[in-house]
């Protein structure tokens, strides 16, 4: 079976630490979502715009990944919660793949307000089966200081590398 973790990241990296600590377990590919246009401005002009963003059902255009999710069975899909979704990059990804025939294991990064992240990204990856998600709490000052007990989440990447890594 084979394994690409899938993620974007914008201020603080949160997201993509989770990402690398779950390659770093499963041995898996890695592809960092970003859009073509990236995001300029301060982090509250970024708030802002992600929230309009949001608010619109926006999909940016991204770029290309360094991976080809066609050619993988199992996908990791992480992203930072915006405005109590997913970032709009990873609607983007989701809803202009085919999950047809894959899992897709969602997992998310947020500062106190999970909204309905994981409810989202099922709802976008059509046709796929699903494995076991995971929500991860960081400081609510927009920080990186992790407040999940670190168990749960070498809990949630030990079981996806015995389910899902080779």
């Amino acid at each position: 079976m084979s394994l690409l973790i899938v993620y974007y990241s914008w201020s603080n990296g949160n997201t993509q630490k989770i990402a690398e600590q779950l390659r770093l377990a499963t041995g898996a590919d890695m592809a960092r979502i970003e859009t073509v246009k990236p995001y300029e401005g301060d982090y509250m002009d970024v708030v802002n715009q992600g929230q309009r963003e949001v608010n619109q059902g926006y999909k940016p255009d991204i770029r290309e990944l360094a991976h080809d999710p066609a050619d993988y069975d199992v996908i990791a899909v992480g992203t930072p919660t915006w405005w109590y979704t997913m970032a709009p990059a990873v609607k983007t990804f989701l809803e202009d793949n085919d999950f047809a025939g894959k899992t897709v294991i969602p997992f998310m990064t947020n500062g106190g307000w999970p909204g309905h992240v994981i409810k989202d990204m099922k709802q976008a990856a059509k046709g796929a089966s699903f494995g076991p998600s995971m929500e991860v709490r960081f400081d609510s000052s927009g920080g990186s200081d992790l407040v999940t007990d670190i168990g749960d989440v070498d809990r949630w990447i030990k079981d996806i590398k015995q389910k899902y890594s080779m």
